[in-house]
């Protein structure tokens, strides 16, 4: 259960506001999850939006890499609200079930194909170590280039942020949704 009201409707904000309300609902379809909380921070909602929208929309990663780097940065915070989230996303773009299982359950990864395995592996190494070992780094470098590595930085920043928005907020999932033991 969330600990602040959340800010799902706009007439809980003053209409100066209503314009960054607006643009959360053109591109989302809606003001909730982190984004109810963050509306308590004028323009943070707005800005944040924007970050994520670029992540997801304009990055080359191809949907399962995002959605399973997303998941795997769920797991490693705990993050009950977006595992839910994302592993449908993740499921609807084709995302195998043994990565899933494999994040979802903290198993070692050496069975998988290999670009599940290597984002996995990224994910928990910088999130475990604060680091991404070299040959890790490099192998991925060396498939998928600068960029793309960029990108999954910048995914693994983003969702871990809004991570904790959702866990310091009490942001969870709904109890009907794929639930991330924790």
């Amino acid at each position: 259960m969330p600990r602040i009201e959340m800010i799902t409707d706009k007439a809980q904000i003053p209409e100066d506001r209503h314009a960054e309300f607006d643009a959360i609902v053109e591109t989302l379809h809606g003001v909730r999850g982190p984004f109810a909380v963050l509306m308590h921070s004028p323009g943070l909602a707005e800005k944040v939006m924007a970050a994520g929208a670029q992540v997801r929309l304009g990055s080359t990663l191809s949907p399962v890499e995002r959605e399973l780097a997303i998941i795997a940065v769920a797991r490693e915070k705990d993050a009950t609200y977006e595992w839910a989230a994302h592993v449908r996303a993740g499921r609807a773009a084709g995302m195998r079930e043994e990565a899933i299982e494999a994040v979802r359950h903290r198993q070692d990864t050496s069975g998988l194909e290999e670009d599940e395995r290597d984002i996995i592996e990224f994910v928990r190494q910088l999130l475990q170590n604060n680091k991404v070992e070299q040959d890790l780094f490099d192998a991925l470098e060396g498939r998928k280039g600068v960029r793309w590595l960029v990108e999954l930085a910048a995914t693994v920043g983003q969702y871990q942020y809004i991570s904790a928005i959702n866990t310091a907020f009490g942001v969870v999932a709904a109890p009907d949704a794929d639930q991330l033991p924790v």
